[in-house]
C-alpha cells in the first residue's frame, strides 16, 4: 500500500496537478469569501466566523476530488498499465486504500492556505480573537472527512470506468447526489415520516451537525460506513477487471 501511495503521490506532484489544483482552490475560495459580493463573503456578513468557508468549501471539492480520482484506474485502465499492476506483489485491497489515501491526502493538503483565512478571522474580530473556536474545530473536523468520503466515492467512480472523463462525470454526480440531492430530495416532504430517515442517508445532514462543533459517534461512524463501503464495492470492480 505503500508503494502505491508514494506512486500516486509522485504523479501528482511530479506534473504539478497537485500544486494546481491546491492553488486553484485556494484563489477560488479567496475571491468567494474576501472580494465576490455573495452570502459566503465574511467581510459582508460582519462576523467574525469561518462559517463561510465550511459552507463553500464542500461544494469545491465536489468537483475537485473526482478530478483527482478519476485518473486513480480509469487511466490505468485506459493506458493498459492495470494488468502490470495486477502482476505486482499487491493485494487489490492494498492497491485500492492506496490510491484512495493519495486522493485524500492531496485534498488535506487544500486545506493547508485556510490558515490564512483562519489568522484573519481571528485577527478582524471584536476584541481580537473573538472567534467559536468548538465551532470552528468541529467543523473542520467534519470537512476532513467529508474529504475522505469523496475521495471513496471518487475511486468509486474510477473503478466502475475505463474512461477518465466518465469517472469525472460519475465521481461529481454521485457526491452530488450525495450531498445535495438526497437533502433537497427529503425537504420535498413526499415521504411523511421517513422524510427524517431520508436525510439521514445523505452526506449534507451530518456535515452540518460537525458545523455547529458537534462531534457526534452517530455521524463519525455513518461517515466511516460509506467510506468503507466504497472502498469494499471499488475493490470488487477492480477484481472484475483482473
Amino acid at each position: 500500500m505503500i508503494a502505491i501511495l508514494k506512486k500516486e503521490l509522485w504523479s501528482y506532484f511530479g506534473n504539478w496537478s497537485a500544486w494546481i489544483i491546491i492553488g486553484a482552490f485556494s484563489f477560488v475560495s479567496a475571491l468567494f469569501l474576501f472580494f465576490f459580493e455573495n452570502d459566503f463573503n465574511i467581510l459582508d456578513i460582519g462576523t467574525a466566523s469561518l462559517q463561510s468557508f465550511f459552507m463553500l468549501s464542500p461544494w469545491l471539492f465536489l468537483f475537485i476530488i473526482p478530478a483527482l480520482a478519476m485518473k486513480s484506474f480509469a487511466e490505468e485502465q485506459q493506458n493498459g498499465t492495470l494488468q502490470w499492476l495486477f502482476s505486482q506483489p499487491l493485494k487489490i485491497s492494498e492497491i485500492v486504500s492506496g490510491k484512495f489515501l493519495s486522493v485524500f491526502l492531496v485534498g488535506i493538503l487544500c486545506l493547508l492556505p485556510s490558515l490564512v483565512y483562519f489568522y484573519s478571522v481571528y485577527v478582524l474580530g471584536v476584541p481580537e480573537g473573538n472567534l467559536d473556536f468548538g465551532a470552528t474545530l468541529g467543523s473542520c473536523f467534519g470537512l476532513i472527512i467529508l474529504i475522505a468520503a469523496f475521495s471513496a466515492v471518487g475511486i468509486l467512480a474510477s473503478s466502475l470506468s475505463s474512461n477518465q472523463i466518465m469517472a469525472y462525470l460519475l465521481g461529481v454526480f454521485l457526491n452530488f447526489i450525495l450531498y445535495f440531492g438526497i437533502e433537497q430530495l427529503a425537504n420535498f416532504k413526499l415521504l411523511g415520516g421517513a422524510d427524517y430517515l431520508l436525510k439521514n442517508l445523505g452526506f449534507y445532514h451530518h456535515f452540518m451537525a460537525f458545523t455547529r462543533g458537534l462531534i457526534d459517534t452517530q455521524d463519525v461512524f455513518y461517515f466511516l460506513f460509506v467510506i468503507g463501503l466504497s472502498l469494499f464495492l471499488a475493490k470488487v470492480f477492480v477484481e472484475k477487471k483482473k
